[in-house]
């Protein structure tokens, strides 16, 4: 059972179980956020209970009840919730208030997009994983946030790094001031690559071999400290960094994970919104 520490703060409500962050938590006046566990829903088979993607196998009838329960959990508007359409790439897309309700309670064009940001309050941003890394940004004065989705592919294109990019340039924000929580995914025990891989990250960051492990010819990666890595080297202050220290396929009771569940399992999300 996952219980609350000094990074996370587990919530329970009836049979939904969601967790905050507690760097982000300090500004819960500015923002309302969630990452999801697999605990809560009507969804059944490899997808019980609480799925949040259209694209797995599961009814979509029992998706949109999973959003209006955990809507209702959160205090959030339902038809204004916005989803990404995630490629394993690096681009992210700004949301306006036009923007409230694609992919959920109205036809979406976000194609092809692995992150979302907004300044817009009201509107939450909805961002899909089953391993792959969360990671949550939040500039608490300019009152800005951006979910992008980290896997290993993203990594490599350094989505996080697109990330700050844009909170500079769209949002003129500090670094210094911003805020950002890398959420559950696999850990580097969990996470084996082949060479080829390895190869390319090394090509991609020659620092990076201090977080990977070769064992039988195998490789493992740590994309957690990668991206935190990175996102130093781009001027956000270690301090302002959470890892949650949270493996989705060591706890594969309470989280969806696509290699625990052997490729057959539902989604988790993260949520972020501004009030």
């Amino acid at each position: 059972m996952l219980e609350s520490n000094d990074r996370i703060i587990v919530n329970r409500k009836a049979d939904l179980q969601y967790i905050e962050f507690k760097n982000l938590k300090k500004y819960d006046t500015v923002l309302a956020h969630c990452f999801t566990t697999r605990l809560g829903g009507v969804s059944t088979g490899e997808c019980s209970t609480l799925n949040l993607s259209f694209t797995r196998n599961d009814s979509r009838s029992n998706v949109i009840r999973n959003y209006h329960i955990l809507a209702d959990a959160l205090g959030v508007d339902f038809d204004k919730m916005v989803l990404s359409n995630q490629v394993h790439d690096k681009k992210i897309r700004y949301v306006g208030a036009e923007d409230a309700g694609k992919g959920l309670s109205k036809e979406s064009d976000i194609i092809g997009y692995d992150g979302l940001s907004t300044d817009v309050p009201g509107i939450p941003l909805v961002t899909f994983y089953a391993d792959c890394v969360p990671v949550l940004i939040l500039d608490p004065v300019k009152k800005a946030i951006t979910a992008v989705h980290s896997g290993w592919k993203s990594t490599l294109e350094n989505i996080s790094a697109e990330a700050i990019k844009l909170m500079k340039e769209r949002y003129n924000s500090n670094l210094k001031e911003l805020q950002i929580a890398i959420g559950p995914s696999i850990c580097q025990s969990c996470f084996e690559v082949d060479e080829g891989v390895y190869i390319r990250f090394i090509n991609k960051y020659p620092w990076c071999d201090t977080y990977l492990e070769k064992k039988n010819d195998k490789y493992y990666i740590n994309l957690q400290q990668i991206i935190k890595k990175v996102l130093v080297d781009e001027g956000v202050p270690e301090e302002n960094i959470l890892l949650s220290d949270v493996c989705t396929k060591c706890n594969n009771d309470v989280f969806f994970s696509y290699r625990g569940d052997q490729r057959k399992t539902g989604s988790l999300v993260a949520v972020m919104m501004l009030k």
